[in-house]
């Protein structure tokens, strides 16, 4: 039904909801009542006819071609990408081989998608390869005008540091959020929203809690110390140079070499915001050993693209965005489907990951969290909240967040005592688990 014949599990369908109401009436269409014409080809696509509260049911269809860039159409009127129909056929599919044959040809509607999504994409190909010669001199006047913009919001961000450390902090306390907002707002219009984001950290500081003037200091010297780095980018050596530019808010590309390897997901997790959906998606390489981080966006109300499960391991090409530490990477190319692998990452001790977390610092001093495996850990509580204890008798503090989470109280479960092998992202705030393999042979189990 795949290009593999792999059909999905449910958990790699509901990973693709945009929000937990669509997963929710995703599910509810999870059965064969309300679909009729239901079928799939050889070549990746599903499609069935959807009853509705109108007359016609609604054509749906999922182009399943390139498994981690799932496509989607459908008749209903839902603003949603996925919508509920797309989600409960993937479901149904996935569940029910009898309810969604494979092997089947598809009918005219399905066909007539299918060939002009196929047009599309060989015509934009056509366009990249004839558009290499595509007016570099403009492109390098409008990246000069962008890094003037953002030298002249830099210095203006220096001076209103200054005034703040000049006046004292206690008075960020009383000026209230709406200072920062307007900082912020400063810096978008100065084209840099790697700075208009850490000032909106700022705000959320003053009045957080005890000893909120010390974080708000410390916060205030990285950023300090980041606009000193942009406005001197040309005194950096070219990698930290790149590591400024990319946390001021410089859109780069992937320009590291190809590396083809067997990538076992680690972890996939979305964060949102009023205009944005972005998934972190933590990958590691069999032969490489690398640790590599994949990003996607999706616009509000759409899931991002890419969709890769915890537990699979892919045969792929990534390539590396510039910057020390080239944590981030791109998906160049992918050689098969993702499948389930028994491949477990090795782990390191307390000790050695908060050691691994200092050495990135050095590189990058505004690096909030590094990956992390770590090897035969249990969830003890101390002093009023919880740490991962290895068999040294070291510990991590698990950030509060994630203590806080449903899926924390799943590691507890999960250990029952017994030491467990768990990744997750380790900085200055603590450990968030993310995963986690039992001790005995077994599936990884997500914990966020």
């Amino acid at each position: 039904m795949t290009q593999q014949g792999v059909r999905w599990s449910a958990e790699q369908v509901l990973a693709l909801a945009p929000d937990a109401a669509s997963r929710k009436a995703g599910s509810k269409l999870a059965a064969s009542g309300p679909w009729s014409g239901t079928g799939g080809d050889d070549e990746g696509a599903v499609w069935g006819l959807c009853k509705g509260s109108g007359s016609t049911p609604y054509r749906t269809i999922v182009d399943l071609g390139d498994p981690s860039a799932p496509a989607f159409k459908c008749s209903c009127p839902s603003r949603k990408f996925p919508c509920k129909h797309a989600l409960g056929l993937l479901l149904l599919w996935s569940g029910d081989q009898a309810a969604v044959p494979g092997g089947q040809e598809s009918p005219d509607w399905v066909r007539q998608w299918l060939d002009g999504r196929r047009q599309r994409a060989e015509r934009k190909e056509t366009a990249a390869a004839g558009g290499g010669a595509v007016d570099a001199e403009a492109a390098r006047k409008r990246a000069e005008r962008r890094a003037a913009r953002i030298d002249a919001g830099a210095g203006e961000l220096e001076r209103r540091l200054a005034d703040l450390l000049r006046s004292g902090l206690a008075g960020a306390e009383q000026a209230g959020y709406a200072l920062w907002e307007e900082t912020a707002a400063r810096m978008v219009d100065a084209q840099a929203p790697g700075l208009a984001a850490r000032v909106r950290e700022l705000g959320a500081i003053p009045g957080s809690g005890p000893g909120w003037p010390v974080r708000l200091l410390e916060e205030c010297a990285l950023l300090h110390t980041l606009v000193q780095g942009w406005l001197h980018r040309e005194r950096l050596p070219v990698e930290l140079a790149a590591t400024v530019g990319s946390r001021v808010g410089l859109p780069a590309s992937a320009d590291g070499p190809a590396v083809r390897d067997r990538w076992l997901v680690l972890a996939q997790y979305d964060t949102s915001d009023a205009r944005l959906t972005t998934r972190r998606i933590w990958v590691h390489g069999e032969e490489t050993g690398r640790t590599a981080l994949l990003l996607s966006y999706g616009a509000a109300g759409r899931a991002p693209e890419l969709t890769l499960p915890t537990g699979l391991a892919l045969d792929a090409e990534l390539s590396a965005y510039p910057g020390a530490g080239r944590l981030r990477f791109a998906l160049v190319k992918q050689f098969a489907s993702p499948a389930p692998s028994s491949l477990r990452p090795a782990g390191l001790s307390a000790a050695e990951a908060a050691a691994l977390y200092g050495d990135a610092l050095r590189d990058d001093p505004w690096l909030d969290t590094v990956p992390v495996t770590l090897e035969a850990v249990v969830p003890v509580p101390h002093d009023g909240r919880w740490q991962l204890a290895d068999t040294a008798g070291q510990a991590l503090p698990v950030t509060a967040s994630a203590a806080s989470g449903t899926g924390f109280w799943r590691l507890v479960s999960l250990s029952g005592g017994a030491p467990l092998r768990v990744f997750g992202e380790y900085g200055h705030r603590g450990f968030t688990p993310l995963t986690a393999w039992p001790a005995a042979p077994g599936d990884p189990v997500r914990v966020r």
